[in-house]
């Protein structure tokens, strides 16, 4: 088997990220699971995530997980080659909206310090929310917060970051290499 790899692409809202990690995991691997964190609490979700559904087709697994991430991963082991997980910022909201940033940011940490018991390529979608406005409430803040560090967690650990610009990646950071 190959050097697995850990791939963070970020970017802004509609940037392309999610099809660049399915694009990029489809080419390293045949054994395809894509774990989801959003959440259908309304029509225009569902719609969204319905049309994520469609466009991936029936070559991957999918599996929604909007709270227990590492978890959800480790149960994977020795059966796939790639995971696509859209996104760490839903799971973070996810989190942080049904407990607090310190639970939120355990389990981030909890999932830097599995991610080397993972034994098949995983891309992380994420977004950047620290390019906009400082946001005017508390909780989003911390949520903004907690986002940038999460990111960075995450970047630090990847073999590889890209940023998405209009549904071009930018390579941000290049190690070991899949193909």
């Amino acid at each position: 088997m190959q050097v697995k790899q850990i791939v963070l692409i970020t970017g802004g809202a509609r940037s392309g990220k999610s099809g660049y990690a399915e694009e990029r995991a489809d080419d390293a691997g045949a054994r395809l699971l894509y774990v989801a964190t959003a959440e259908a609490k309304d029509q225009e979700m569902g719609e969204r995530i319905a049309d994520h559904k469609k466009r991936r087709g029936k070559r991957w697994i999918t599996v929604e997980e909007p709270i227990e991430l590492a978890g959800a991963l480790l149960r994977y082991r020795g059966q796939l080659d790639c995971v696509v997980v859209d996104c760490l910022t839903l799971w973070l909201s996810n989190l942080l909206i049904r407990r607090d940033e310190k639970y939120a940011a355990k389990q981030v940490e909890d999932l830097v310090e599995k991610l080397p018991q993972f034994d098949f390529h995983i891309f992380f979608v994420t977004n950047e929310v620290g390019w906009a406005v400082v946001p005017d409430n508390p909780l989003a803040r911390k949520f903004r917060d907690l986002s940038g560090w999460t990111n960075q967690r995450i970047a630090k650990a990847a073999d590889e970051v890209v940023l998405m610009v209009a549904g071009l990646p930018v390579i941000v950071k290049r190690g070991k290499t899949c193909s």
